[in-house]
């Protein structure tokens, strides 16, 4: 059996002016890296017409599981389904982080015969998106220093800067760490926090961003420190708006690649769904709209995160919202819930099933108090039964959502036309789409934390720790009060405890920190032990990856 990587090389791709030009991008304006990827211009984004009919189809997922759900995959698989029954979709998807490829996520660029390739490009350097994003933080992060140390006219508090550097690699030694030792020329001695770039608020920033002008707006307001009288001071006091939007200027445009079955695919921007927002740009997806009438994208982790904020804070800030919800499971991922060990995963467990239920009939409730329709889709393995699957359809079906078994990982898109079908069915009905969010801007920040908490989580109760509870008081008092909000929570649980599988009820969600995210435009709420800066597995994918002499790259996925 080939391995994803090996399926990605052996596949004749066409070159990415063709896919350009079958998605009616003219090949001529493409800025090129390479054969098989490139760069759509941002001004001839914005000469595309709109295409007010176009529909948008959200891929999101039960809580994630170590038997892996295939979200990604699905979201390619669909669209080559809809490819085969004659539509011509367009998919938005995100962009990989260098931590988890080298942790214990691997490639993340869809698996089987429903993948976006180069697929090693992408999973690796890619267009160097995610480098200027780093350096661009890192580079507010020198300029605070520097103006620590060069006399600090802003009166900046060294001990209440907000901004932290970043590294887009899991390592856990750069949690904390203490910058400036030694004072002199060394710089001021201070403590330092790393976060992963794709926790990073330059990361969301880009994503959220519409153009340029919005770019600099954003970056112009972020929060960078408290001054001594308790001030918030910005990235555009400091003088540095300029300098990092011209570091951005090209990880703006969107990327431009294709799946195995040639459907184009506008793979930008990569914000974590537990700590950042977890969408990919408003521009791809704005860009996808405009060139397709049917849109595929996704949002990160389980429902609970990514597609919670895709629709609290990407669509409300957007001003879209999706025709159709695909919920993506395993029969596998509903035994592991139900406590099955991995090692037995692929044994029949009719009853498990039955058990694991719990956690996918939560999403689906939560998704359709959105008002939106769902289609929950089985990512089949060869060892699932006829019966597991038919519990599965039934339990779904009682809920009123569709449900459809989908082979995309071993036949690509023809494994994926039942879901193709019954997807474009809901599409073609043409259901009034209303906006309803988890709460108002206008709501406490505290009401905010607790709606999102019990509506979409399933808490009984929310505990705000002193400290949080001070960080939000005083963020309030700044103006911040209005900003929607971004929890930072595990995927692996509804809960904020990543131990507690299945639909956990009545439990207490713990809000332990706070910080504003005000370039981005949200405050992010800490929950649980929730870190923004992973650390390597004792076996990560890394130990596994190689190159040999003709420069053919094995073990990436």
């Amino acid at each position: 059996m080939l391995s994803d990587i090996q399926i990605a090389q052996n596949a004749k791709i066409k070159p990415i002016s063709e896919v350009a030009a079958s998605a009616g991008i003219d090949p001529d304006k493409l800025d090129l890296y390479g054969k098989f990827k490139a760069k759509i211009p941002l001004d001839y984004v914005e000469s595309l017409p709109e295409r007010p009919d176009a529909k948008l189809v959200l891929v999101t997922a039960m809580n994630p599981t170590p038997a892996g759900e295939g979200k990604t995959t699905v979201s390619i698989g669909l669209a080559q389904g809809l490819k085969k029954i004659g539509k011509n979709p367009v998919l938005a998807l995100r962009e990989p982080s260098l931590g988890p490829v080298f942790g214990v996520k691997g490639g993340a660029c869809g698996g089987g015969y429903s993948q976006v390739v180069p697929m090693e490009d992408i999973n690796l350097h890619f267009t160097g998106d995610i480098h200027a994003i780093t350096t661009a933080n890192n580079l507010l992060a020198a300029m605070i220093d520097n103006h620590l140390f060069q006399g600090n006219t802003l009166n900046i508090d060294k001990d209440r800067i907000l901004w932290k550097r970043c590294l887009d690699m899991n390592d856990r030694c750069l949690r904390a760490v203490t910058v400036g030792v030694g004072g002199g020329t060394k710089g001021v001695t201070r403590p330092e926090i790393f976060q992963i770039t794709a926790a990073s608020e330059i990361m969301a920033i880009l994503c959220l961003s519409k153009n340029m002008q919005d770019l600099k707006v954003r970056l112009d307001r972020i929060a960078i420190a408290y001054d001594l009288d308790g001030n918030i001071v910005t990235a555009g006091q400091l003088g540095a708006t300029g300098a990092l939007a011209a570091c951005l200027k090209d990880a703006l445009s969107p990327n431009l690649v294709q799946s195995l079955e040639g459907v184009p695919a506008l793979v930008h921007g990569g914000p974590f769904a537990n700590i950042s927002h977890g969408c990919n740009t408003c521009i791809a997806t704005k860009t996808a709209l405009k060139l397709s009438d049917i849109v595929v994208t996704e949002a990160g982790f389980g429902a609970d995160l990514g597609a919670e904020k895709f629709l609290d804070i990407k669509c409300r800030d957007l001003g879209i919202w999706p025709d159709l919800v695909v919920l993506v499971t395993t029969v596998r991922s509903l035994k592991y819930n139900a406590g099955i060990p991995k090692d037995q995963l692929s044994n029949p467990n009719p009853g498990a099933v039955k058990t694991g239920l719990a956690n996918v009939l939560r999403h689906i409730r939560n998704m359709q108090s959105f008002g939106i329709p769902v289609l929950v889709a089985s990512n089949r393995f060869l060892t699932d039964t006829e019966e597991e699957l038919a519990i599965v359809e039934e339990a779904c079906k009682a809920t009123g959502a569709e449900f459809a078994p989908a082979e995309i990982f071993a036949k690509g898109g023809e494994g994926g036309i039942e879901l193709a079908n019954k997807a474009l069915a809901i599409l073609e009905q043409n259901n009034e789409k209303k906006p309803c969010y988890s709460y108002e801007l206008t709501d406490s920040v505290e009401d905010k934390i607790r709606k999102v908490a019990t509506k979409v989580y399933g808490a009984g109760s929310v505990d705000i720790l002193p400290e949080a509870q001070e960080k939000i008081n005083g963020f309030v008092e700044k103006g911040y009060g209005n900003l929607p909000i971004c929890i930072a929570k595990t995927q692996y649980s509804l809960s904020d405890d990543p131990k507690k599988l299945g639909n956990p009820e009545g439990f207490t969600l713990t809000v332990r920190d706070c910080y504003i995210s005000a370039g981005a435009g949200y405050l992010v709420i800490l929950t649980g032990t929730i870190v923004t800066m992973p650390g390597l597995p004792p076996h990560p994918a890394a130990m596994d990856i190689d190159i040999d002499n003709n420069g053919v790259i094995s073990g990436l996925f």
